[in-house]
């Protein structure tokens, strides 16, 4: 039975998308058997990397031989952390922030970010009569869950604009963490005021009637920032260094596709989406949302250590050393493969 992971740690699921070739490049627990490569990631548009990467086999061509792929699908960044800690899988991709949350916590060791995947798809989506800051004050706005990367993202900018919030909802902006399934049925109906969401979520907002007070690129450099990023087990990392690179290598090889193909790759992010929640995406809003979406390769570390600098002043962080969270190796590997300039850490 299909079924997301929220905000507590559940078992891994299976769809049916296990990969798997005949010559072992590693054992499983020591059997001698396949490697099983467990990967999460989440059924949004700023997840299309993964999602489409799966839904036109372009993971199983470069995981090739001896790789059997389990997928789990997560709502949010913190229960995704909550798996990789656990064991339950073993990759994901995954927000900065809870990106940031699970290195300190870890004390450095538990996960290295291996790649990038995606840039930008974030808005904050208002009712029409809010036209600035000015207008948020005993507002409800919502976010996908306390402490991932939209939700700091929220909280630092009412910061900026001399507006407080709370851990517990209150303050000068009520904030109301939730699923964003959630969110789009509490817009429509007017039990909140808005939410800082990823697509799809912000075009089906917006359908409803919502207007973009802020799109998230136009407050970075070069309206660049990491949205989503692919993290590793560290373990896993040390124990399966070649599974790893074909990992990073079948990210690289969708990105690759999904810019070269935008309209077949949108097609296949719906039909993949619609093959985890019951329900594909529409395709005028996916045409839509592509608009404000970036598919590469380079997880954009400025935006994460300056993402990690504003969960920190918010009160959601404590101050954490990043040293160590990045291993781009492998990426630079396949990217110079690909005739392609490498990345810095």
């Amino acid at each position: 039975m299909k079924r997301f992971l929220r905000g507590v740690l559940a078992a891994p699921i299976v769809l049916g998308m296990s990969l798997m070739g005949v010559a072992a490049c590693g054992d499983d627990a020591g059997s001698g058997g396949p490697v099983t490569l467990r990967l999460g990631h989440f059924p949004n548009l700023t997840h299309a990397t993964p999602i489409v990467g799966i839904e036109k086999g372009i993971f199983a061509k470069e995981l090739g031989d001896g790789v059997k792929l389990e997928t789990s699908q997560f709502n949010a960044g913190p229960a995704a952390v909550e798996a990789l800690f656990s064991g339950a899988i073993d990759a994901v991709y995954i927000g900065p922030n809870p990106s940031v949350n699970a290195h300190a916590k870890s004390g450095g060791k538990a996960v290295r970010v291996v790649a990038g995947a995606a840039s930008g798809g974030v808005a904050f989506v208002v009712k029409p009569g809010i036209n600035g800051a000015q207008d948020l004050k005993g507002k409800k706005i919502a976010t996908p869950q306390l402490g991932n990367t939209q939700d700091v993202a929220l909280r630092y900018w009412l910061k900026e604009q001399g507006l407080k919030t709370t851990k517990e909802g209150g303050g000068d902006v009520k904030i109301l963490p939730q699923e964003n399934s959630t969110t789009v049925d509490a817009f429509a109906n007017g039990a909140i005021d808005g939410a800082w969401v990823p697509e799809p979520f912000v075009s089906r907002l917006l359908k409803l009637g919502g207007k973009v007070l802020v799109d998230e690129r136009d407050l970075w450099p070069d309206k660049k920032f990491v949205i989503t990023n692919l993290l590793v087990r560290t373990e896993f990392l040390n124990k399966h260094k070649d599974v790893v690179k074909r990992l990073v290598a079948g990210s690289v090889a969708s990105n690759e596709y999904i810019n070269a193909n935008p309209a077949d790759a949108q097609k296949a992010l719906s039909d993949g989406i619609a093959k985890l929640t019951g329900k594909p995406l529409d395709a005028a809003l996916t045409a839509q949302a592509w608009k404000s979406l970036t598919f590469l390769d380079d997880p954009i570390p400025s935006s994460l250590r300056a993402g990690a600098k504003h969960a920190e002043e918010i009160g959601l962080l404590e101050p954490v050393n990043l040293e160590g969270l990045y291993d781009l190796s492998l990426l630079n590997e396949v990217l110079a493969a690909h005739g392609k300039e490498g990345v810095k850490p």
